[in-house]
């Protein structure tokens, strides 16, 4: 039980370092505490509301009472399997905008600027735009992720762009490009009919390597020997055993396990590590603090036309659907039906979009339970960008605790504010006339619901999680003591340890997160490996022309 490099977890950043790291030569270990992924829960795109909601693949965390959304407690699915959160997510692939990276970068995580990050965008894709629309010249052709685009049958997905540019929005060929600005098409982790997770796309090229294993087991610390990271000690079939690394230990464990595991480690806030009497190896504030994520509702309008997905929703046709799907990998169990997708400003003076849109055409929750309603269509909206922050701690020095998760949803007064300007914006939207042939009424939040106190009330009740958590290890310069990891993703104060996931994000970007985790894990190998960077690629994304003085 040794390598060079030993890394805890299997999921998106996890796997791409498997991959890169292997390819060197180098030996890799991948720990992993989730079992297989083989299986139509997982493998079928259609079935995303399955693995989501099933212990056997998730950590099955739930949040501290939330303050400011009346005590709630939501779910905070994490993938506990291979491939990690990519085998349970919802297939969704976003790159961030370039100003989001370029502000990682003028906070402190110097060679994250989007001309840095760019480049391993493009090596790690495989993009088929399906001929429509997008310059291929801003994405990558020959990586190892797959990135494809739904069919688009259903006239829905068509009459939500038609929407937008009626309400006077731009259009976007391909928001990954260089105009994310708009209404267009939705791109997926979906390739031949599959999801296309990080364990499909990178780790098991990286498995069938003479130099790469993985091994099942859970990780209860990382063992710090004068200073230096040596290995993790983990539980496996009843034993507790050391992993020795002979190069470096990284942990790619989750934005909330991996501080969880640091903090077990004595890497972390001295004074929460006291209370819980772990000896502290590195008194690192920043751990666990800074936690972020996308806060959403559902949007939803009750159909005038039988012609959602909702005719689908009963046994008989979810079993010709799945029989259609097992032996040829195509029609709707191909596809994640997010098909249609939006990114807009909410007001004039905000210079990149801080709103998204998923379209889909059924009223339907994350949990697979679908609107009283019957026939209907939703769009799943939220602002980027909200200044709300949380934290991960310890619940106790026993690693097989859940950790403690707030995110302080909704604490800030300018989230209520934005939320409200979605609601607002999104009912203009589905009052076009592109529309009208389908809109019955507005199931939720329900027309009655106008003034700010009542959407208030709305948002409070049925904001969900978008399930993007990042942030609790935040990257940064190395004289920075709130940082966790320094530019090369090097925990700071400890050597031999780096840590690469979404953990590392100095603040949230644009959309779902599966993308920027794969891309850390890209270009945190090199690092890793000592390689020189890809070189930059200076282009200048597409900002609106009147972002001053115009909302769109």
């Amino acid at each position: 039980m040794e390598a060079d490099f030993v890394i805890v977890g299997a999921g998106s950043a996890g796997c791409a370092m498997a991959y890169r790291l292997s390819e060197s030569g180098a030996s890799v270990l991948v720990i992993e505490h989730g079992g297989t992924d083989a299986g139509p829960f997982i493998q079928m795109p259609a079935a995303l509301s399955y693995p989501m909601n099933m212990g056997m693949y998730d950590w099955g965390y739930q949040t501290e009472p939330e303050p400011f959304l009346g005590g709630r407690r939501l779910v905070t699915p994490r993938g506990k399997v291979i491939g990690g959160s990519s085998s349970i997510n919802g297939m969704v692939y976003v790159r961030g905008h370039a100003r989001d990276f370029d502000h990682w970068s003028e906070v402190g995580a110097t060679g994250w600027a989007y001309a840095d990050v760019l480049p391993y965008y493009k090596r790690m894709e495989s993009w088929h735009s399906g001929g429509h629309g997008g310059d291929p010249t801003w994405r990558g052709t020959d990586g190892p992720l797959h990135v494809t685009r739904g069919p688009r049958k259903n006239p829905l997905y068509e009459a939500f762009v038609k929407a937008g540019q009626q309400a006077g929005y731009k259009t976007t060929g391909d928001y990954n490009g260089e105009q994310q600005e708009g209404f267009g098409p939705m791109e997926q982790t979906v390739w031949k009919g599959r999801r296309w997770s990080a364990a499909n796309a990178y780790l098991r090229p990286a498995l069938k390597r003479q130099n790469c294993d993985l091994t099942r087991a859970f990780a209860r610390k990382v063992v710090v020997e004068d200073g230096r990271a040596v290995g993790v000690e983990v539980e496996r079939g009843g034993r507790v055993e050391v992993v020795r690394a002979h190069r470096e230990v990284i942990i790619a464990a989750s934005s909330l396990n991996s501080p969880k595991l640091l903090m077990l480690s004595g890497i972390g806030p001295a004074a929460h590590l006291a209370e819980h009497d772990i000896e502290v190896i590195a008194d690192r504030p920043g751990v666990g603090q800074n936690l972020q994520d996308h806060l959403e509702f559902y949007f939803q309008m009750a159909s005038s036309q039988p012609i959602t997905l909702y005719k689908h929703w009963n046994l008989i046709s979810k079993a010709v659907i799945g029989a259609q799907w097992l032996f040829t990998k195509t029609g709707l169990g191909a596809s994640n039906q997010f098909e249609s997708a939006a990114f807009i400003r909410s007001g004039a003076g905000v210079d990149y979009p801080d709103i998204q849109y998923h379209f889909l055409p059924m009223a339907v929750r994350y949990d697979g339970k679908a609107a009283a309603e019957g026939h209907g269509f939703q769009a799943h909206t939220g602002p980027m960008r909200s200044g709300s922050r949380g934290v991960v701690s310890l619940a106790s020095a026993d690693p097989n605790d859940a950790p403690k998760i707030l995110f302080n949803y909704m604490s800030v007064p300018q989230d209520w504010e934005d939320f409200r300007t979605c609601i607002r914006l999104t009912r203009e939207i589905f009052a076009q006339e592109a529309f009208k042939p389908f809109v019955k009424h507005e199931i939720q939040p329900g027309a009655g619901l106008q003034t700010d106190d009542e959407l208030d009330g709305f948002i409070r009740e049925h904001v969900e999680s978008a399930y993007h958590p990042c942030g609790t290890c935040r990257m940064g310069k190395a004289d920075d003591p709130n940082a966790v990891v320094d530019p090369e993703a090097r925990v700071i104060g400890v050597d031999g340890l780096r840590l690469a996931d979404s953990s590392v994000f100095p603040r949230i970007t644009n959309g779902n997160l599966n993308g920027p985790s794969i891309m850390v894990g890209e270009k945190a190998s090199d690092h890793i490996l000592g390689k020189t960077q890809l070189p930059p690629v200076n282009v200048e994304p597409w900002i609106h022309p009147n972002w001053k003085t115009s909302q769109r």
